[in-house]
């Protein structure tokens, strides 16, 4: 039997107010209590480079990959998933952001203090939870301000190797492993940023939640809580995205948007919904 999940939500600071709620556990969190901490740039140093990690990666000797190693890969990708997104689809103006270099691409990451600051929350929250195999999916989504109604929905899955499902797991890797995983997440990113030639412009004020699917095991803290999982109600699209594979963890995402002039349906059949 597989464990029941749930989704938890954390609302995003927007340009205003913030839309949305999830099913079963919203959370929005009171004022100022997730904006301590030192935010997203705090959280993506911890995470370590292949050269810092040694032997837990692959090159300069390094043979194997534990879980932890294999969390710190996700939870990067998904901080810098999370600041293109956000960029691309201009949830935020482009003077909040500044260009680092990552991947070999150069990407827009987030400055805005409060939007540092719940970001990066949200990635250590989501790093707990990995390193106990808890997190079934992140899902960014975009909401019209004016409305709450759901525009797009960025899912990605998380699939972890069952044999490794404990902390102390490891697995072999090599050199040419790191160098694919590498190139798979570079080729997600550039999906991301080309995003803008194939979705619908975003041309009014919107807001963004992150929901994180778990096992109903997973520790809640208190600025968390159960949500409704905000679907695309009426007609939508949907276009898959590239995956990666760190040969623990399995990430594949998919982004769906509201699409007027496909028929309407209760709401958008997503993959993996």
């Amino acid at each position: 039997l597989k464990p029941r999940s749930r989704r938890l939500f954390l609302r995003g600071p927007a340009r205003g107010a913030m839309a949305g709620s999830d099913e079963q556990q919203v959370v929005a969190p009171q004022k100022g209590s997730i904006m301590g901490g030192r935010g997203l740039a705090a959280a993506l140093q911890r995470t370590a480079t292949p050269q810092q990690r040694g032997g837990d990666r692959a090159g300069s000797g390094g043979s194997v990959i534990t879980l932890r190693g294999s969390t710190e890969t996700v939870v990067e990708f998904f901080g810098y998933a999370i600041s293109s997104i956000l960029y691309q689809r201009g949830v935020y103006p482009a003077d909040r952001f500044a260009p680092v270099s990552k991947y070999g691409l150069s990407i827009l990451v987030v400055q805005e203090e409060s939007l540092k600051r719940f970001v990066g929350e949200v990635l250590q929250r989501l790093r707990g939870w990995m390193l106990r195999s808890q997190v079934k999916k992140l899902v960014v989504v975009i909401a019209s301000q004016a409305t709450g109604e759901t525009l797009e929905r960025w899912t990605f899955n998380v699939q972890v190797h069952e044999e490794v499902a404990e902390e102390d797991g490891v697995v072999s890797r090599s050199q040419a492993d790191a160098v694919r995983e590498q190139k798979e997440i570079q080729a997600i990113i550039r999906q991301i940023t080309a995003s803008v030639t194939f979705l619908p412009l975003l041309d009014e004020p919107c807001s963004f939640d992150l929901l994180v699917y778990t096992d109903k095991a997973a520790e809640v803290p208190e600025a968390w809580d159960e949500s409704d999982p905000k679907y695309i109600v009426g007609g939508c699209q949907q276009v898959k995205l590239r995956s990666f594979s760190t040969k623990i963890h399995k990430v594949d995402g998919a982004v769906a948007y509201r699409y007027d002039e496909h028929e309407p349906s209760d709401r958008c059949k997503e993959l993996g919904a």
